[in-house]
């Protein structure tokens, strides 16, 4: 029987800061195109849950990381599964999102994750979204795309997304959060959040997301094409 080897299995990737809207964009582009899909943010703010709820300290390197060996996380459907329990509305707040950025920063706990992200990368293809797709997982992508927007309006939209979910939010928080984010993505010793010399700039503050979308989808054709 033949297998296809997962280096011939194409991957896009789309890194950027948080709040850029590039999970909406990366998974549309997935649906489109039948690629699995993964969601690498997402995998740390499981880490942060599963720690918070084990009452593991985010800046113990060392007990995050063991915890995240021992966790069995899944996505099926759009949403997001620990140990086989469906936990996507709790990783989705703001808290989560907060100690997804903290724990990201220990190296320990992104090589924990290397095999785990590698494992997505099934036939026909993979779209992979995140913060080191392009640089550190996937740095064979067919396509890497960095995908942007101005701080102000990231936190417009974030503000208006947990308003749709009527949940608290106050617009001047929520810029200062992505501030403190931005900078210690960017400042972290291991995996910092930058462009891949090969990526593509895609910048969506005057975009709507079908047409980030068809942004991409040009692009990958035009790779295929070549």
């Amino acid at each position: 029987m033949n297998h296809t080897e997962p280096i011939d299995i194409p991957v896009i990737a789309i890194d950027g800061p948080s709040a850029s809207g590039k999970g909406t964009v990366a998974q549309l582009v997935a649906d489109t195109l039948g690629f699995h899909y993964l969601d690498s943010g997402a995998l740390y703010r499981v880490v942060a849950y599963a720690t918070h709820q084990n009452n593991i300290d985010w800046n113990n390197a060392t007990a995050v990381a063991a915890c995240a060996k021992t966790l069995h996380i899944q996505f099926k459907h759009g949403e997001v599964y620990l140990n086989g329990t469906d936990i996507s509305d709790q990783i989705r707040t703001e808290a989560m999102g907060k100690g997804a950025s903290q724990v990201a920063v220990h190296a320990a706990l992104r090589a924990a994750l290397v095999d785990l992200q590698h494992s997505f990368r099934i036939s026909p293809g993979l779209l992979a979204d995140g913060r080191d797709m392009g640089t550190v997982i996937f740095p064979e992508a067919v396509l890497k795309i960095f995908l942007t927007a101005s701080t102000e309006t990231r936190a417009k939209r974030r503000y208006q997304q947990l308003l749709g979910k009527q949940q608290p939010a106050d617009y001047e928080a929520i810029l200062q959060d992505l501030k403190t984010r931005d900078a210690r993505d960017k400042g972290r010793a291991s995996a910092p959040l930058i462009m891949a010399e090969d990526a593509i700039l895609l910048e969506t503050d005057t975009l709507t997301i079908t047409e980030a979308v068809h942004f991409i989808l040009e692009k990958y054709q035009q790779k295929m094409c070549k």
